[in-house]
C-alpha cells in the first residue's frame, strides 16, 4: 500500500531528479563564454559554492531542464563563487546561487537564490 507521503515524494521527484551527467556545466572560461557569445549561443551562467545549501537543491534542477531537448542548444558554465572572483566579475555576478541567461551577448535575465523549478525554467526559456 501507498501511504500519502510516499506518494507525494514519488510525484515531486520528476521535477527534482535528473540524470546526474545531463547537461553538466563545464567550469567557466572567459574564452569560452565570449566564443559562446561571439556564436549567438544561449547560455547559462551558474555561480555555486559546494557549501550553498541553495545551490546545492538548484543543481539537480538545472540538470534535469539541460537534459530537455527544448534547451539542449544551452552552453552551461559554473562559477566557483570561492575561487573565481574573476569570472564573478565577468557576469556582474556578486552572490552564489546566482543564475543569469544570455543570448549572445545580451543579458536576458538573471536570478538569485531561486529553487522554484517553474521559475527557473522561465528563466532558461529567456535564453532561447
Amino acid at each position: 500500500m501507498i501511504t500519502r507521503r510516499a506518494a507525494l515524494v514519488g510525484m515531486s521527484l520528476p521535477l527534482f531528479a535528473g540524470p546526474a551527467d545531463a547537461a553538466a556545466a563545464r567550469p567557466f572560461d572567459v574564452a569560452a563564454f565570449r566564443a559562446a557569445q561571439a556564436a549567438d549561443k544561449a547560455i547559462l551562467v551558474d555561480v555555486t559554492a559546494s557549501w550553498c545549501p541553495t545551490c546545492r537543491v538548484q543543481k539537480p534542477i538545472l540538470a534535469r531542464l539541460l537534459a530537455d531537448p527544448r534547451f539542449a542548444d544551452f552552453v552551461a558554465f559554473e562559477i566557483d563563487f570561492d575561487r573565481q572572483k574573476d569570472a564573478m566579475r565577468v557576469v556582474d555576478a556578486r552572490i552564489q546561487s546566482t543564475l543569469v541567461v544570455y543570448r549572445g551577448t545580451d543579458e536576458m535575465g538573471r536570478s538569485v537564490g531561486d529553487t522554484n523549478p517553474v521559475s527557473i525554467e522561465v528563466l532558461l526559456s529567456m535564453g532561447l
